[in-house]
């Protein structure tokens, strides 16, 4: 089966059985074998999931060897949200191609994502039928709380971290996602890393590892 999305795909070692999948969604110019670093480390705790990262459906004309989920051209919120509910469409799309292929249900699932990728799996996760096994976010935020909050359907588990010295998706978005989702009945744990700007280091794969260990 051809997914609509092109990604990069880490299977379980040794053909071991598949029983979950980690989704990983990369950030605005970056592509899936971007964000599949993480499952260098990952993997060898989670043998039985399979790690699947796609490229976002758009090139990006900022970087145009990479992809994005959404436009960042236009600094138009009503503009961004539009764009990232059409990138919402084609994921979820995604998302059911993946369910069918490797036989699993939601809760089997974790979404996670960096940035651009972060913010789309909070409104995936957040709005969809039934809930996610969790969301696991690194740097970055609620696209639109307003819409969000009109759209939410389930209280999937979330972990958020962030860098303090983020200049990219400033710090505070992280907050206000957790004052956000606290006040939406969503189980959030967040988590600041001391001298990280807009990456990912060891210590936030490392707690991330852990949530996900915890849920699955």
């Amino acid at each position: 089966m051809t997914f609509c999305l092109d990604s990069t795909i880490i299977k379980p070692e040794n053909n071991a059985e598949i029983k979950n999948a980690i989704i990983l969604l990369h950030g605005y110019g970056g592509d899936g074998k971007d964000i599949s670093m993480l499952s260098l480390n990952w993997k060898r705790y989670l043998p039985n999931s399979i790690f699947i990262c796609p490229n976002g459906h758009e090139t990006c004309p900022i970087n145009p060897s990479g992809f994005q989920w959404f436009d960042l051209t236009k600094d138009d919120p009503n503009y961004i949200l539009e764009q990232s509910i059409k990138a919402e469409k084609k994921l979820n799309q995604f998302i059911d191609e993946v369910k069918s292929k490797f036989n699993l249900l939601n809760n089997q699932i974790c979404l996670s994502g960096f940035s651009q990728g972060c913010m789309m799996s909070l409104n995936l996760g957040l709005t969809s039928d039934q809930k996610y096994n969790s969301i696991v976010g690194f740097s970055g935020k609620i696209i639109s709380q307003e819409n969000l909050k009109l759209r939410k359907n389930v209280t999937t588990s979330v972990l958020l971290i962030h860098g303090e010295m983020d200049q990219v998706v400033p710090p505070y978005h992280m907050l206000e996602a957790k004052d956000f989702l606290i006040r939406n009945k969503v189980e959030v744990e967040t988590h600041l890393i001391k001298n990280c700007d807009h990456n990912i280091p060891i210590e936030a794969s490392s707690i991330a590892l852990n949530y996900i260990l915890k849920k699955i």
